[in-house]
């Protein structure tokens, strides 16, 4: 009997607390109060309170928030590091972060969100072998032996008969 009723008075309290904590989808909840989310590309000065809705302002220079939020701080834009090599194919807004390619002779090994996070230098291929695909943005280059009797550089599409 007694776990019975322990077992309701827990269950009690619980729907209690999720009735008084649910906030609607355009809200977040801080000290047991629903404010207002900030817009994409603002975030939360200061929290609301009573009578006073939640104060937003625009994110910083080299930040963004790209969906409603209750955050006090944007997230710092991606940077598009040349030395590993990336490009800013898209700068970074109050509203939406950088997006990164790649730079000439490299290909993505991490894309996301349309854009690619880490890169690598296409495969050389060595004397013998020649290119039989060459890399692309999203693919390495990919080599191939050269026939018996015949040869390349490493940097041809073919190989050339030797010639005795």
């Amino acid at each position: 009997m007694f776990y019975l009723l322990k077992t309701s008075a827990i269950a009690l309290l619980f729907f209690i607390h999720k009735a008084c904590s649910e906030c609607n989808h355009a809200q977040y909840e801080i000290d047991g109060k629903c404010c207002s989310m900030c817009s994409p590309g603002t975030h939360v000065y200061k929290h609301c309170g009573k009578d006073i809705d939640t104060m937003c302002v625009d994110c910083a220079a080299g930040t963004f928030s790209d969906q409603p939020n209750g955050v006090i701080k944007c997230r710092p834009c991606t940077a598009c590091d040349e030395g590993l090599g990336l490009k800013t194919v898209k700068e970074c807004k109050p509203s939406s972060d950088a997006v990164c390619g790649v730079l000439e002779g490299n290909y993505c090994i991490d894309s996301y969100e349309g854009g690619c996070r880490a890169a690598q230098k296409h495969t050389t291929c060595k004397p013998g072998h020649f290119i039989k695909h060459p890399g692309t943005d999203f693919t390495d280059t990919v080599c191939e032996n050269c026939p018996e009797n015949s040869h390349s550089d490493g940097f041809s599409t073919s190989c050339t008969p030797r010639i005795e």
